[in-house]
């Protein structure tokens, strides 16, 4: 099942009414025309080692997640599967951060994400930041789980996250929960822009002269933004948190803020399972696997320096070497073709 290959999902295709929801829920024919796309534009090199091993190697990526390293924040963002794929890559990559309880601004976490993703905008990390800082202070430390639960809603979440805070501002402005307009989404609709959203917001707050303090005080009432977001829910085409873990956020108070909402969401269990790629805050810093191929490689660094080079690929690199097959499968093809007998010296380096 190609949907279950691609996203890790039990789900059947029989289970959908007909096949274009099958596809549009899948996103099979994103990926073929990507793979298409990359096929073409890099023909010469991928055409060596053979079609059928290049579509293999690529559905194999997508389906272990390595796809979307050092691919353009477009791409990320483009599917369910792409954006909980880069936000486990990133923990795979950084969570040494955290192990050693380091603390870093919201301008350092970028610097981290454009080494994965060289176009990573600042607007989603400081849309991260402020759910933990409740302000835009740059210099500001944050905790490296702090950042990543909220990074995670940020980036899975972020077109409902959007239209949440349209709402939220119409209620805040005295309208009822009746004559709200619940904003509709598409799979082709971009989300509006997240600064432009969050800036409004503060216009709004220095206008009314209340700052983020005043307005965590105050909010809305919950009962009116419970029914808003039940009926975006019901109209909603993208990804959306559960009902339930916003019902029971909801219902621990009589109003709410959008930061608070966002905050509380951050940290509730049912978001981090609803997406399913990072493990829960007690198990956060623990990677078994992780720690036995970092101890592996460092036991060949101590037994031989010299082999630190061509040891197994650990963390960044191996997700790189995954990430682009083709360059292990051309050298490979070379080498078969020249080591046909001859005592010459091959440059095992040549690419």
């Amino acid at each position: 099942m190609v949907y279950a290959t691609l996203t890790g999902s039990k789900m059947s295709r029989f289970t959908f009414t007909s096949a274009d929801e099958y596809l549009a829920k899948s996103s099979v024919l994103f990926y073929l025309s990507d793979a298409v796309t990359q096929l073409l534009e890099h023909k010469q090199e991928y055409t060596q080692f053979g079609l059928t091993r290049y579509f293999a190697e690529y559905f194999s990526s997508v389906k272990n997640g390595n796809h979307v390293l050092f691919r353009e924040f477009g791409y990320i963002r483009a599917t369910p599967h792409n954006r909980a794929s880069f936000i486990r890559m990133f923990w795979r990559c950084y969570r040494q951060i955290g192990k050693s309880g380091e603390l870093l601004s919201p301008l350092e976490y970028r610097s981290l994400l454009q080494l994965l993703c060289p176009d990573f905008p600042a607007e989603v990390v400081q849309s991260a930041a402020r759910i933990v800082l409740m302000d835009d202070a740059v210099d500001c430390l944050l905790s490296f789980s702090d950042f990543i639960y909220a990074f995670q809603l940020q980036l899975y979440y972020q077109e409902f996250l959007d239209r949440v805070l349209v709402i939220y501002k119409d209620l805040l402005a005295g309208q009822s929960a009746n004559t709200v307009l619940v904003p509709t989404s598409s799979c082709e609709e971009l989300s509006p822009p997240v600064a432009e959203l969050d800036n409004d917001r503060s216009r709004q707050q220095e206008g009314t002269g209340t700052g983020t303090g005043t307005e965590t005080e105050t909010g809305t009432e919950t009962s009116a933004l419970a029914e808003c977001l039940d009926e975006l829910c019901e109209r909603f085409q993208l990804s959306h948190p559960p009902r339930s873990c916003m019902l029971e956020v909801l219902e621990q108070t009589d109003t709410v803020s959008y930061h608070s909402l966002l905050m509380s969401l951050a940290k509730h269990d049912g978001i981090n399972q609803s997406v399913g790629v990072l493990p829960s805050k007690p198990e956060l810093l623990m990677d078994p696997e992780m720690d036995q191929e970092l101890e592996k490689l460092i036991s060949q660094i101590s037994v031989s320096p010299g082999s630190s080079g061509s040891g197994s690929a650990v963390g960044l690199k191996e997700v790189q070497r995954k990430a682009s097959p083709r360059r292990n499968l051309h050298h490979r093809r070379r080498m078969e073709v020249e080591s046909d007998g001859s005592t010459e010296e091959t440059d095992s380096s040549e690419n």
